[in-house]
């Protein structure tokens, strides 16, 4: 059998190894004469524009291996040539210079009709460099040669391949492209990137709808193919003739189906001769399929642009027929060749992200929730950020706040956006990046107005509301609403160290509120707690939340947090079950602790017009300081807060009793020591919302907790002194086996 080779092009032989230039081919020269397996043919200097490129040797390479016959047709003893770039940055490249030698998955891009270019590494060139030697080159060349023989390159389990290479330039298409081509009669825009240094840009194919009627349209011929198998992958064409050619193999009437695409599109158009339109995107939607009898794994698109309108290119292929500058379709047989001629230029095609898509790219396997943003400030905006571009969620941004100035230190927006409200500014960053595929719906409103028909309709519909606001008001009025969906609460400390996730369980039966009450019980307790809220500014946070952060932040803590919540989140939003959690981060080191605090169910006690939340936890605590205690007395002081926005006053924890107090089995008197520093570091801890709201004290064994005529006395006198700041006072009395609690006010 006679072999035909490849003759080298722009090359200059030489016959003395000391006449190579390059390091790598001079230790390739010598790596060859200690291996028996690959023979030296002919050395070269390589010319690219009359400019040296580089060496080449030209080697046949012995395969042990190599089954004889093999199904793909790689011969046992093949020959090579390997080129060796001067530029120390590019790889070596390795031609097969036998004419038939296989077009295999596992080649690189080479030119049409010339010798094919082993794909031999799945890295990039920097990574092949830092370990390449000689010797290592060449056994990676029998290997290639070897596995490709066998079949075994490609493994089983390997996703399937598309038809053609890759190409230089592209074409990116919408993400709802499929949908988008199931109407004929859909136009497209076309629009360019800037040119890159290499000269290379970007097309993006823009779909036209009713808002956008007025943009130029562009010639779309969408094509689409039959199954092909998996296997081969083909070198660009030059021309719709080697297009058609290399398909006619697959067994493909490229011709009938191009003709028939653009009499489908001329009936869906009625497309008057425009000539204005002077060039074509050829779309190719190409099924693969691993096996003849398998179903097709992946469409794959590749598109050509032809600088000829559609309506000339059917004229060519014999597709439409003209009569008075009307073009109709053409039922007659093909018999025209000239289309074959067509210069046509390869686009590889991106697609845009669905969110199918940037799921998987995430690693996240749920949709998300069809949900609700309370507040797109700085740490709202990030997190919709790190959600919409993952593809999880839904969502509706309601905010009645403005971008200003100072925002952009840490915000997601940019300064042509300053005056606009921040719901809309997130809805359209958003829009830029997935066009549709996900969405977010801007309401620029009060969310704490109900009464508001685009605020009440969105948290009604949602599976989950997220409260990223600056303040208490949300996230309070929620707890008292027993009709909305399950409610999370995120916010960061004052001094950017510390950020916390308050999460409602599925059928809300521990709500905000008192999530928020035990929060800031484990604050006073904790030792993690004395430093949780340090240097807030104590005047700002008068009557304010310790969530708001306008003031001196460095933007990457806010980051770092949102980066933990927004996992969190998707966590937290799988589980039924309630959750409090703090992270408390070290600035210095960027370690990070985590803190759990165990949710515990809440009572609510119904006085007039004020309602008295109080939790599991209180009370239990307060019973094991009574057993401490026993058999005498003991009592202290209550810590709690008012909201007198949702008429109530929450019981946060009781302190012990002083050390001064007076105690015996029948009577007990609270004393005073440390008893005012004591509520001032509960207030310290929690930004100045905890403070006294009340007494509590026990009764002995065997005794209830009915009131006794000291006990209303006290009240009483609670009730007075309470009354100068106009707050009703809170007395809970421990019994045996009961608990009472009751409320004074002045009248």
């Amino acid at each position: 059998m006679t072999l035909e080779f490849y003759e080298l092009e722009n090359v200059e032989e030489i016959t003395n190894a000391l006449e190579l230039t390059t390091p790598r081919a001079i230790g390739l020269y010598r790596a060859i004469h200690k291996q028996r397996d690959v023979l030296l043919i002919k050395m070269f200097r390589c010319y690219v524009d009359s400019a040296f490129w580089g060496d080449c040797l030209v080697v046949e390479v012995v395969c042990d291996e190599v089954p004889s016959q093999n199904t793909v047709g790689i011969l046992c003893r093949e020959r090579l040539a390997i080129c060796v770039p001067n530029n120390n940055k590019k790889l070596v490249e390795v031609f097969a210079l036998r004419r038939n030698f296989p077009v295999l998955m596992h080649q690189n891009q080479g030119r049409y009709g010339g010798p094919a270019s082993l794909c031999l590494y799945f890295e990039p060139a920097e990574v092949v460099q830092r370990t390449w030697t000689p010797e290592a080159f060449l056994k990676r060349i029998q290997w290639w040669l070897e596995k490709s023989a066998q079949g075994t390159l490609h493994p089983t389990d390997q996703p399937v391949e598309q038809l053609f290479f890759r190409s230089s330039k592209e074409l990116v298409l919408p993400w709802d492209i499929d949908k988008l081509l199931q109407n004929p009669g859909q136009q497209f825009s076309i629009m360019r990137s800037p040119e890159r240094p290499e000269g290379e840009c970007t097309y993006f194919l823009i779909p036209i709808n009713s808002t956008s009627k007025n943009q130029p349209t562009t010639n779309l011929v969408y094509v689409p193919l039959p199954p092909i198998i998996h296997g081969l992958i083909e070198r660009e064409p030059s021309n719709l003739g080697q297009l058609s050619d290399l398909l006619n193999l697959r067994g493909v009437d490229f011709l009938k189906l191009l003709r028939h695409a653009i009499q489908t599109k001329l009936e869906k158009s009625n497309t008057r001769n425009n000539e204005d339109d002077q060039f074509t995107i050829l779309l190719l939607g190409i099924p693969i399929r691993r096996t003849l009898e398998a179903t097709p794994e992946k469409t794959f698109f590749r598109a050509f642009f032809l600088e000829k309108n559609y309506l000339k290119l059917g004229i060519s292929c014999n597709a439409l027929t003209v009569f008075k500058n009307r073009y109709f379709p053409d039922a007659r047989p093909a018999s025209r060749t000239d289309w074959r001629d067509f210069p046509v230029c390869p686009l590889e095609v991106l697609l845009q992200n669905s969110g199918k898509a940037a799921r998987q790219q995430s690693g996240i396997q749920e949709i998300g929730p069809n949900g609700v943003i309370i507040g797109v400030g700085s740490l709202g905006s990030m997190l919709l950020n790190l959600w919409g571009r993952s593809g999880w969620g839904n969502w509706s941004v309601i905010d009645n706040d403005h971008l200003k100035p100072h925002n952009l230190s840490r915000h997601i927006a940019y300064t042509p956006q300053i005056g606009i409200p921040k719901a809309q500014i997130v809805a359209k960053l958003h829009s830029a990046v997935m066009q549709g595929a996900t969405n977010v719906t801007p309401i620029v409103a009060n969310a704490c107005d109900f009464s508001l028909g685009a605020v009440s309709t969105a948290i009604n519909q949602a599976t989950l509301v997220i409260d990223a606001s600056t303040g208490l008001e949300y996230p309070r009025l929620a707890s008292k609403n027993d009709n909305l969906p399950r409610h999370f609460s995120v916010f960061i400390t004052p001094n950017g160290n510390s950020a916390v996730l308050l999460a409602e369980d599925l059928k809300r039966t521990k709500r905000l509120r008192t999530l928020e009450a035990q929060y800031y019980r484990a604050l006073v307790e904790q030792p993690w707690g004395q430093y949780h809220l340090q240097e807030h500014l104590g005047k700002f946070w008068s009557g304010a939340s310790c969530r708001d952060i306008s003031f001196v932040m460095p933007y990457s803590r806010i980051v770092a947090h949102a980066g933990s919540l927004a996992e969190q989140i998707q966590i937290a939003a799988k589980c039924n079950e309630a959750l409090i959690r703090v992270w408390q981060r070290d600035p210095l080191r960027g370690s990070v602790e985590v803190y759990d605090v165990p949710p515990l169910s809440e009572q609510c006690l119904e006085f007039g017009d004020l309602n008295l939340y109080i939790d599991d936890g209180v009370l239990q605590q307060l019973q094991l300081l009574r057993q401490k205690a026993l058999p005498n007395e003991t009592g202290g002081v209550l810590l709690g807060y008012y909201d007198f926005n949702i008429q109530a006053v929450v019981i946060v924890l009781g302190l012990p009793a002083p050390l001064d107090s007076k105690a015996s089995p029948t009577s007990f008197e609270r004393g005073i020591d440390s008893v005012e520093a004591a509520v001032k570091a509960a207030s310290d801890r929690t930004a100045g919302i905890v403070r006294y709201v009340g007494e509590w004290h026990s009764h002995p064994p065997k005794h209830s907790a009915s009131p006794s005529k000291d006990d209303l006395f006290q009240i009483i006198n609670l009730t007075i002194k309470m009354d100068d700041e106009g707050l009703p006072a809170i007395q809970i009395i421990i019994g045996e086996n009961d608990i009472t609690i009751s409320q004074g006010v002045a009248r």
